[in-house]
């Protein structure tokens, strides 16, 4: 099953209100209208893309050791995938579905990292829960997010939904801003130039590891 129908499966089960999440229906139309607002504002084609120099980052992991861009891309390409949060059931999938693909990878001669702003304690608990083979980088303030163009504040409304439903962001991020990033995922060449590039505004769609695959044979070819 790829990386989209386990989303589709999963937004399925969370719409019809299934147990464990047992969703109120009227949160729906309040997430899509947020969702359609973000992707009609045309942040995304604003962002870092394929044949854009990638911003440099120095960021701790989730131990607290310090993982800088410059020193995993003098070992090989790197893949960096922007992440939300431990609370977000879309992004966990996606983090499992990145760890499925890790060995192919790394043979490929790159290395991966997740990048959130949620605070250590909740990267830990990603790396745990998800059984990850990779770090999670703590993106301060989204400010790693924010370089590469992804980063954007939520509205009002959803401030208020989110309040409701108890998914405190200001505590999870230890930032009172209510922003997050867009989920993305790229390909950096060694060289810092992104190889492989794809933000999507709609935090349900995301594309199969797979696809960055011959992006990766291509690099390790070369």
């Amino acid at each position: 099953m790829s990386l989209q129908d386990k989303l589709d499966a999963f937004k399925a089960d969370f719409k019809a209100g299934k147990p464990p999440y047992n969703a109120p229906p009227e949160i729906h139309p309040i997430m899509e209208r947020a969702t359609a607002e973000l992707v009609a504002s045309g942040q995304a084609a604003r962002a870092i893309k394929a044949g854009d120099r990638a911003p440099q980052f120095r960021l701790k992991d989730q131990d607290g050791n310090e993982v800088s861009s410059a020193d995993l891309l003098a070992k090989g390409p790197l893949v960096v995938t922007f992440y939300r949060g431990v609370w977000c059931p879309y992004c966990n999938l996606e983090l499992q579905a990145m760890n499925e693909a890790l060995p192919q990878i790394q043979a490929l001669g790159a290395n991966v990292v997740a990048i959130s702003p949620q605070t250590a304690v909740n990267s830990r608990k990603s790396v745990r829960t998800n059984k990850l083979g990779f770090p999670v980088l703590n993106d301060a303030r989204g400010e790693t997010g924010a370089a590469f163009g992804l980063r954007f504040s939520l509205p009002d409304y959803l401030v208020d939904l989110y309040k409701m439903l108890r998914n405190d962001l200001p505590a999870f991020n230890d930032d009172p801003s209510w922003t997050l990033p867009m989920p993305a995922r790229y390909v950096i060449g060694q060289d810092g130039i992104v190889l492989y590039s794809e933000v999507n505004p709609d935090y349900t769609h995301r594309p199969d590891p797979s696809e960055m695959f011959p992006v990766l044979e291509k690099v390790a070819n070369t």
